[in-house]
């Protein structure tokens, strides 16, 4: 009788399976790890299931790659469709403004007002710090920060620029009329609601807490949010400039 060997080995894909084949080996034959005979045949198995999970893995590569850039070109597609556009406002030095003055360069837009309590002078100085690391990066452009108002009953030119003056010069105010404030608010799917009038007169206005990234063509390309930190927005701030003057956004 032949002595029974018992040799295994793993397939790995998605998930983990094993494979138990059994090889009839000579009963002279001296058992120092596995015979010769069991040997060549493990050789040969573990040589075909490499090529074969070399060959499953590229093919699943593959299938991710394409994937991931149908998912890239639609978000894209979608964000240019979905958000920016044209408007028109007044600056804080009360010069008329519109998007177009930025064309050719990078910018950030974030809405909010004067009065808020603490989310704005929070995102705002977090916005300068960005604006300032990035500006220190000699192989990057210059990034321009616009802090639009959702409050223009209060926020007049002169507000908003006594206002942006305690963050940064680099800072520009816009602020408007009802009109042209729908217009941007829109543009970028921006919420605001201004909440009732306490005995002083005073109020707070809802809004979306959101800072969008705007490049040179005048496109939206990515917004960061208030958990966003300044390290994670320099960090995808550069990425999208490196990839626009690659070409490759």
């Amino acid at each position: 009788m032949g002595k029974k060997c018992l040799l295994r080995t793993a397939i790995c894909y998605s998930s983990s399976k094993w494979c138990d084949i059994q090889i009839s080996c000579p009963q002279s034959a001296h058992f120092y790890g596995y015979p010769d005979e069991c040997k060549n045949i493990l050789t040969i198995l573990s040589t075909a299931l490499t090529i074969e999970y070399k060959i499953e893995h590229r093919r699943t590569a593959r299938y991710l790659e394409v994937g991931q850039e149908r998912i890239r070109q639609r978000t894209k597609a979608l964000g240019k469709a979905a958000l920016g556009g044209d408007w028109e406002l007044v600056d804080h030095n009360g010069q008329t403004r519109s998007n177009k003055d930025w064309h050719g360069k990078w910018v950030l837009l974030y809405f909010g007002f004067t009065h808020c309590p603490d989310i704005c002078p929070e995102e705002l100085e977090k916005l300068v710090e960005v604006v300032d690391a990035i500006d220190e990066e000699k192989s990057a452009p210059n990034i321009y920060p616009l802090f639009v108002t959702v409050d223009p009953l209060r926020d007049t030119p002169k507000a908003m620029k006594e206002y942006c003056a305690e963050y940064s010069p680099k800072i520009l105010g816009l602020t408007g009329n009802d009109e042209q404030l729908r217009g941007v608010t829109r543009a970028y799917r921006v919420y605001f609601s201004s909440g009732p009038k306490d005995d002083d007169n005073d109020y707070i206005v809802d809004h979306t807490i959101i800072t969008y990234l705007i490049n040179p063509r005048g496109e939206f390309v990515d917004y960061y949010g208030q958990t966003k930190t300044p390290i994670q927005m320099k960090s995808s701030i550069l990425n999208h400039i490196y990839r626009f003057e690659a070409g490759t956004e």
